[in-house]
């Protein structure tokens, strides 16, 4: 199976093992460490193909729920995502883009709760919305939708450079007792429902024809 990588990443990684091989003629030591960076950089900006959960709100982001609060009427998840996981990020559900707003702030830790005042990027779409937060090491926040754009649960809507945090504002209709996670789970984007939306349990109930 090949393997896949966001496209940026495998820019990324040619030029720092195009470095490594130049470096080769001075110090076989530099040339190892560009290749090592080289192979870093693929790991970071791997894009593995995942299976969609079929309901609920789903993670929009590989790591571990560091946050579950109100926000205003609404419930708010985040996310965070190590230098180890994987940092594409994908819609938590389907829906039509309405907003892409880019915030400048700090760069402090995503893990912190001084990170809500870091550069972030919100997606707006009709009744929930997904906010990407960088990192003190994650200055590039990359989203790969526009407004107007149409989207299913569980498609790849950006990615986050290094250490970050995604966060999911979920529907006004959903509540702390349709959640599926705390803080501290063990969560992937795509796989993990975080939340059950009204629409989940109307499904649930109909019969089947």
């Amino acid at each position: 199976m090949v393997r896949r990588f966001v496209p940026q990443g495998v820019r990324y990684a040619l030029v720092a093992f195009v470095a490594g091989v130049l470096a080769a003629v001075r110090s076989p030591f530099a040339a190892a460490a560009g290749l090592l960076v080289s192979g870093f950089v693929l790991q970071f900006y791997r894009d593995p193909e995942r299976r969609v959960a079929p309901t609920g709100a789903v993670s929009p982001a590989d790591g571990r729920v560091s946050v579950i609060r109100e926000a205003g009427d609404r419930l708010r998840v985040g996310v965070y995502m190590s230098a180890t996981d994987v940092h594409v990020n994908r819609a938590p559900l389907g829906g039509t883009v309405r907003e892409v707003t880019r915030r400048p702030g700090a760069y402090k830790p995503a893990f912190s709760k001084d990170s809500d005042e870091n550069e972030q990027v919100e997606l707006v779409f009709e009744d929930h919305s997904v906010v990407l937060i960088a990192g003190w090491f994650a200055r590039r926040i990359h989203p790969s939708v526009a407004v107007g754009d149409t989207v299913q649960r569980g498609e790849r809507i950006g990615h986050i450079s290094f250490g970050s945090r995604a966060d999911v504002v979920l529907p006004p209709e959903v509540t702390r007792d349709d959640l599926t996670v705390e803080e501290g789970d063990r969560v992937y984007a795509g796989q993990t429902a975080l939340a059950y939306t009204e629409t989940d349990r109307h499904e649930a109930v109909e019969p089947s024809s």
